[in-house]
């Protein structure tokens, strides 16, 4: 999770919360490409998790990090908490089990993106390794219980864990036990906006069968392939899902923003503390009448903040988060952004995928949604099965990707990046499938190899 914005300006109307969010809207030409990824970090000896204190903590490595690449640090309540680059280049932050995330800059480029990650491995790699820490590429701990899960000292996560049990029977696991890979991209008008989000929406169940990476709980299978995505349909039906209103006229940010002042909030920042507000209304903030809080006023931090507390399938703020994959290996961080790249960036392949899935209605939309968590590519739509809708999606994003012609050296393009999900559709597998026949097979029904197998 990003650091929180700082914007203290006061809002009194509804279009100023229209209005900051229209503020995203950039011409094609600078168009760039954001990613995000979490990763387990665990002991290696003994493979636990890491806690936040200690001298081979959580909080030493963050230490180790900033020395590293000299980046500024991030503190809250005189807990270092993450660290950012003041030029831009990007922030480390840690989600509420201690998931170690990197936010990246905002780049032109896929090969830009390679060159990131492999950057960053190597510095957390290194500093990792001193204190005994490895990272854990996979989308839901295999076999950590909920209760075996460190807390980080954040306030946000203090709140929303007291939260979640009372809007969902696994938002907890969400919290503590899940890591996802992201991808942000931008838009150049509302229409375009609008057009990506529909085509992201109807596509993201196709991603999470793609990246299907979580098929373990407490080290044993689990019965899903996704099992981080059907946590999410058990966190919070307030603020997640796949949105068909998205899809009716009159959409545009606007609307988004009525679907946003709907969603309860969870904080409010304050003088660098949090608030705890779960369940009341923006509007009420905005009003100056919050419960407990009379004439405290909205601010720009706040409805930004608010903003990054909606979890849909796709998300809308001053850009449009990707956020139906499951963490995997560098490749898979490298294939979520060129996927979506491919698809979302090329005229002619969004308007190919738009009709593609135009006419699909609510009710299936919301049934391949349901069903992929299961049965990844074996999911069905309209007679054809998931995979075969990725086969043609996949070329879309090819044929965008090649478009582009943004090449690196002697290389070659941005094409590459989509090898890995293509050999995947070859074989007709998942990651999970290929994790499932060796738990089944050479480890013989232990977990433990894993932290071998699919670490960084």
């Amino acid at each position: 999770m990003a650091r929180d914005q700082v914007d203290l300006r006061p809002i009194e109307r509804r279009d100023e919360l229209v209005e900051w969010i229209a503020q995203g809207v950039r011409p094609r030409s600078q168009f760039r490409i954001g990613t995000e990824h979490e990763k387990f970090a665990f002991t290696l000896e003994g493979h636990s998790p890491v806690s936040y204190e200690g001298e081979r903590g959580i909080s030493a490595l963050l230490a180790g990090m900033q020395r590293s690449l000299g980046w500024q640090p991030t503190i809250e309540a005189g807990n270092l908490i993450g660290l950012y680059d003041e030029a831009g280049g990007g922030a480390i932050s840690l989600e509420p089990g201690g998931q170690f995330e990197l936010s990246g800059a905002q780049v032109d480029t896929l090969h830009q993106c390679a060159a990131e990650l492999k950057a960053h491995f190597t510095h957390a790699g290194e500093v990792a390794r001193r204190l005994g820490i490895g990272f854990l590429g996979i989308g839901m701990t295999p076999n950590w219980r909920r209760g075996e899960m460190p807390k980080m000292p954040k306030g946000r996560y203090t709140i929303m864990t007291s939260y979640m049990p009372k809007v969902g029977t696994l938002g907890l696991d969400m919290m503590y036990r899940t890591c996802t890979v992201q991808a942000n991209l931008d838009f150049s008008s509302e229409a375009d906006m609008v057009k990506k989000l529909r085509v992201s929406l109807a596509l993201q169940p196709l991603a999470t069968a793609l990246f299907a990476n979580s098929p373990f709980t407490d080290g044993r299978p689990n019965g899903f392939l996704s099992f981080r995505s059907e946590i999410w349909r058990h966190t919070d039906n307030a603020r997640s899902g796949m949105l068909p209103w998205v899809f009716e006229p009159g959409m545009g940010f606007e609307r988004w923003v009525d679907y946003a002042l709907e969603v309860p909030m969870y904080f409010i920042k304050h003088d660098d503390k949090y608030i705890d507000v779960a369940g009341q209304s923006f509007r009420d903030l905005m009003a100056g009448t919050l419960p407990g809080m009379p004439g405290i006023r909205a601010t720009i931090s706040d409805w930004a903040n608010h903003l990054s507390t909606i979890f849909p399938e796709v998300r809308l703020k001053r850009y449009l988060e990707m956020r139906g994959a499951d963490a995997g290996s560098l490749a898979n961080l490298l294939a979520l952004p060129a996927f979506w790249v491919g698809v979302l960036y090329d005229e002619v392949s969004l308007d190919a995928a738009w009709d593609l899935v135009k006419s699909w209605t609510a009710e299936e939309r919301q049934k391949l949604r349901d069903d992929v968590p299961r049965a990844a590519l074996g999911a069905t739509i309209r007679g054809a099965s998931l995979g075969e809708v990725a086969a043609e999606v996949l070329k879309l994003a090819r044929f965008g990707l090649a478009r582009r012609k943004r090449l690196d050296g002697l290389v070659g393009d941005e094409t590459r990046y989509l090898d890995v999900l293509e050999d995947r559709l070859a074989r007709g597998t998942t990651p999970a499938e290929e994790l499932l026949k060796r738990y089944q097979g050479p480890w013989a029904g232990s977990i433990e190899p894993i932290y071998l197998d699919q670490a960084y």
